[in-house]
């Protein structure tokens, strides 16, 4: 254990200043139902975003991209389109400006906006959006709680506590080193250990989250990205002094084709002669057919994100914005400040894995190296005493940040559309808050739950991305561009896209089957589209279009373009100045634009680490390139539809 007397000191002082910030915010949040859950609706644009990239700057998928950008190099910038990342664009061009303009309180309540509140299925349609939401609130927990137990147990082992709480103790007392069966009671009894400093960290994540509302979860991030932007260059500067210093260079200790982010048909990088774990671990992930694979989370990329955001704390933000065009700054703003941060940082811990691989106190599972334990193990040998207690610091942070934006959207449904709508509408402002802490308390348990349930984090990244939005996508594409779909249609889609898409990834879960595993998901991705699709379909048919009213009233406030001649057509007759949402080719070159900026970057930062200049320069000007056109064609036209 390498943490020093003022590494804890720091750690200490950032948790006693979170729970200080509960209290502080506890009086502002009680205010109201929306200042609560919302911050009243008046945070600047720039706060929110930089607290939405403080919630996706999280310990889970820094470790992961730590990893992937190890065994992939420049090819993983391509990975998180599984998620996908540039949902962010599409966000910022329009979507987020016709969410924010529902001037609703949570996705649930939206639906009201676009499907009414007494047509055939809007009761189920709304229930059917609440349980999706919960369960994506519930996933997100616990991929959180999987990565932030993994990454303390390197700092403070099994061994260094052991005595301390006796109950993490597998007997190993009574069992023979270097037998078969204490491997498997020394690994029971890390895996313990990690899971219960998960249930220690998630405990004061809730208690300011709860007692603080958005403004002390706001709050709170801010903070914490303070520190992390602090992190990342001190982080990024120490890989290169120790690349400058070691005089190595770094690409003969990796394959060829690592420092290239393009590829062919395949993958390309042939790990066979340098790291034998590293070749079983890409076969292992089913990234060798890479066009193929990045062909398909494009495909599938693009319909999550014209579905619009998921009922999570990215779409809180959004709808807690001062208005429309705020919204699409916030957005926007995400990209910038997330993507160079993060991959400063993540580029400078993979170099010096790459460095001082052989040295590494790494975690093993019976596939061989857990890649995924790269990342805290570089931090705890080759960081600084004081800088390992705010990287600490500064992670567990991003831990809470996810963990508590996550658990304020969750909050949100359960008080706004179960309690307020259905149980008692009348409710004073003192019961809403109760129970908003009675909510965020289930919300814990549920997800603390299941990350007890999961085997390591790559897993729960699966799930999330290919399972939970796999069933969310076709339902919220349709509600956006085509007027005929209605409620009835929505309900029975989402429940056929929840049901399908849900059942590989409990399969894995439960242990049942790993045929799912790694990206074969993303293959049944259009099957899953197919059946939501007829669905939606014989859903919207077998029930009659939404109320006219209701119709024209989102038509004339959100704008969209798509599928509503019939509808603008009516509207025009009422409002005859009304004109079409004539935007879509603009829209479209904007995130195009958007999408290679986010590439750009993602790439600025990796060429920087390794000091490779000319195609530094070249992503450089590329990226003041688009810039400057966007800036006349986003930019200038936020007040646009």
């Amino acid at each position: 254990m390498k943490l020093s007397s003022i590494d804890l000191i720091i750690i200490a002082a950032y948790f006693i200043l979170m729970i200080a910030i509960g209290f502080i915010m506890k009086n502002r949040a009680k205010k109201s139902k929306d200042n609560y859950l919302m911050g009243g609706k008046k945070l600047p644009w720039y706060m929110l975003g930089l607290s939405d990239a403080s919630d996706m700057f999280d310990i889970s998928g820094t470790m992961l991209l730590v990893s992937m950008a190890f065994l992939y190099g420049f090819k993983s910038v391509w990975i998180p389109w599984m998620w996908p990342v540039f949902n962010q664009v599409f966000l910022m061009v329009f979507l987020s400006k016709w969410l924010r303009r529902s001037n609703a309180t949570t996705g649930a309540e939206w639906l009201g906006t676009r499907f009414g509140l007494s047509d055939k299925g809007v009761r189920q349609s709304h229930a059917i959006v609440v349980v999706f939401a919960l369960m994506l609130c519930i996933g997100y927990m616990a991929y959180a709680f999987v990565g932030v137990g993994e990454f303390l147990e390197i700092f403070i082992p099994y061994e260094s506590v052991k005595e301390v709480f006796p109950f993490l103790d597998k007997h190993l007392e009574t069992l023979t080193i270097g037998t078969p069966d204490y491997e498997t009671a020394l690994y029971a009894a890390k895996n313990t250990t990690a899971q219960f400093y998960g249930v220690s960290i998630c405990i004061v994540a809730t208690f300011y989250s709860i007692i603080g509302g958005m403004h002390g979860i706001v709050l709170a991030d801010f903070i914490k990205y303070m520190i992390m932007i602090f992190c990342s260059i001190c982080v990024g500067v120490i890989a290169m002094t120790h690349l400058s210093n070691s005089g190595i260079v770094i690409l003969d200790r990796l394959p060829l084709g690592w420092d290239n982010p393009l590829f062919g048909k395949e993958l390309g990088l042939n790990w066979d002669e340098i790291l034998v774990d590293a070749q079983v671990k890409l076969q292992k992930d089913g990234y060798k057919l890479f066009s193929a694979i990045v062909s398909m989370m494009f495909f599938s990329g693009v319909l999550k994100s014209l579905a619009g955001p998921a009922p999570n704390y990215d779409c809180q933000k959004i709808l807690s914005t001062k208005s429309p065009e705020e919204a699409s700054k916030m957005s926007g703003f995400i990209s910038i400040i997330l993507l160079p941060i993060r991959y400063f940082m993540t580029m400078g811990l993979c170099i010096l894995g790459v460095l001082y691989f052989k040295d590494l106190d790494l975690h093993h599972t019976a596939d061989g190296v857990n890649f995924e334990s790269i990342m805290p193990a570089v931090i705890n040998k080759y960081l600084p005493v004081g800088l390992v207690g705010l990287v600490l610091a500064g992670f567990l942070g991003a831990f809470m940040s996810n963990f508590s934006g996550t658990l304020n959207a969750g909050q949100a449904y359960i008080v706004n559309d179960i309690y307020l709508k259905y149980i008692k509408p009348e409710a004073e402002r003192k019961q809403i808050i109760n129970v908003g802490y009675l909510s965020g308390a289930l919300m814990v348990m549920l997800g603390v739950g299941l990350g007890l349930l999961i085997k390591d984090v790559n897993m729960i990244f699966n799930i999330i991305t290919a399972g939970l939005y796999g069933g969310f996508v076709c339902a919220n594409v349709l509600k956006w561009y085509w007027w005929r779909f209605n409620a009835n249609g929505y309900f029975y889609g989402m429940l056929a896209g929840i049901i399908a898409s849900a059942i590989p990834p409990a399969l894995s879960v439960c242990g049942i089957t790993n045929y799912f595993d790694g990206t074969r998901m993303l293959y049944f991705f259009p099957v899953f589209i197919v059946i939501q699709l007829i669905a939606c379909i014989i859903g919207s048919y077998t029930a009659p279009p939404t109320n006219q009213e209701t119709l024209v009233n989102f038509y004339t406030t959100v704008r969209p373009w798509g599928f509503w001649k019939p509808i603008h057509d009516i509207a025009k007759v009422e409002n005859p100045n009304i004109q079409r949402n004539k935007n879509f080719g603009i829209n479209m070159l904007n995130i195009g634009l958007g999408i290679a900026g986010q590439i750009l970057l993602t790439l600025l930062p990796m060429y920087f680490i390794i000091s490779h200049w000319t195609p530094f320069g070249i992503v450089l000007a590329l990226l003041v390139i688009i810039v400057l056109i966007m800036r006349n064609t986003w930019w200038k036209r936020l007040a646009d539809y």
